[in-house]
């Protein structure tokens, strides 16, 4: 890897600007390649894209950029999209600083803005070499998640096009499925709960698998899939659905039948019992009938001594004595049957015992 510096005007940097998702984002005189296919999206909030202009304009300097030249006079920004993205949408208009757009200031301001001088490393190196660079400069600053760093290693024509329906703003994932699905698109979060659902969670191998795939439809139309289920099955919409892990239960139970109106009256009995402390988990509860998805209240201290001093210490199954921190709360009447986590519902057992119940 040859790599050495080179100082860039904003001049220089913005001329013949393009940003668009048809001919993608390109600066420099059409040189530069400012979003390669393995960058995130722009995902900097107004305050840290505000911030990035108050330092140029105050003659401050802005941390180094990486660009990685691919052709004889031709790069791509590895290191400092989000900072190169900000400087020109407002050169360009986009949007304004303290009310002030870039043509409103003084010709004598523009002027400043533009000959600012950015420090660029230019990095020489093969294909490998530059993908390994990347994750090493993009440490420092907004921190890739786990699947941008995913993006980085399966880069190629499926992930093109996957993003195409899961990691712009208002793409055709989010406007699916906004109301179940948690996140920010543009931090790639849907697409990796797409893949998440589709790979039963081994996403590096589904993508590694997929990864020169001319497109991503069989995604698409698997998370198509997996949204008109829960509408089917779970019509009514609430803010906890956004915490289900939906294509786990689609793959296990997309061919069952199931009595809509049924499992709503189940659920809003549930939404109202304090017992369950983990109110997403009624929806994978009412499918399975396993409690551990629901986080069942537990007995308190005072709850356990209670009952302890009630049985004198003796485990009601084995007739034995043990000390409290021998033995555990129990439910006298089954939580499923309706028995409440308080003082009188609560029984204690020795762990021994207890655990012998719960295998059964």
């Amino acid at each position: 890897m040859n790599i050495y510096p080179k100082e860039i005007s904003i001049r220089e940097l913005i001329e013949g600007y393009v940003d668009n998702d048809e001919e993608g984002v390109v600066g420099y005189g059409g040189r530069l390649n400012i979003r390669p296919k393995y960058q995130r999206e722009f995902v900097y909030n107004d305050k840290r894209r505000d911030a990035v202009i108050n330092s140029v304009a105050n003659r401050y300097p802005i941390n180094v950029m990486y660009w990685a030249k691919i052709g004889d006079d031709e790069y791509e920004v590895m290191d400092g999209q989000q900072r190169t993205i900000s400087i020109c949408r407002y050169i360009t208009g986009v949007f304004a600083i303290e009310y002030k757009y870039f043509h409103t200031l003084p010709k004598d301001k523009q002027d400043e803005l533009l000959n600012y001088k950015l420090l660029v490393y230019i990095c020489e190196g093969t294909e490998s070499e530059k993908l390994a660079w990347f994750e090493i400069v993009n440490i420092a600053g907004l921190a890739l998640t786990k699947q941008e760093l995913r993006n980085i290693a399966y880069t190629g024509t499926w992930l093109f096009d996957a993003k195409r329906h899961f990691s712009k703003k208002l793409c055709a994932a989010y406007q699916l499925s906004s109301d179940y699905v948690s996140g920010a698109v543009d931090r790639q979060e849907f697409l990796e709960a797409a893949l998440k659902w589709i790979s039963n969670e081994h996403i590096e191998d589904y993508m590694a698998k997929h990864q020169h795939d001319a497109n991503a439809n069989e995604l698409w139309l698997y998370f198509q899939s997996v949204i008109n289920w829960i509408q089917v099955v779970f019509p009514i919409k609430r803010k906890e659905m956004k915490s289900v892990d939906w294509g786990i239960l689609y793959n296990e139970h997309k061919d069952e039948s199931f009595d809509s109106a049924a499992l709503e009256t189940k659920i809003a009995q549930l939404m109202m019992d304090d017992d369950v402390t983990k109110k997403s988990g009624i929806y994978p509860y009412v499918i399975t009938n396993d409690e551990k998805y629901l986080n069942i209240r537990a007995f308190s201290p005072a709850m356990k001594r209670a009952a302890y001093e009630r049985q004198k210490g003796v485990c009601p199954i084995c007739k034995k004595h043990f000390e409290i921190d021998e033995m555990e709360g129990d439910h006298i009447t089954p939580w499923s049957q309706g028995g409440k986590t308080n003082k009188e519902n609560c029984k204690m057992l020795c762990k021994e015992c207890n655990r012998r119940k719960s295998d059964i």
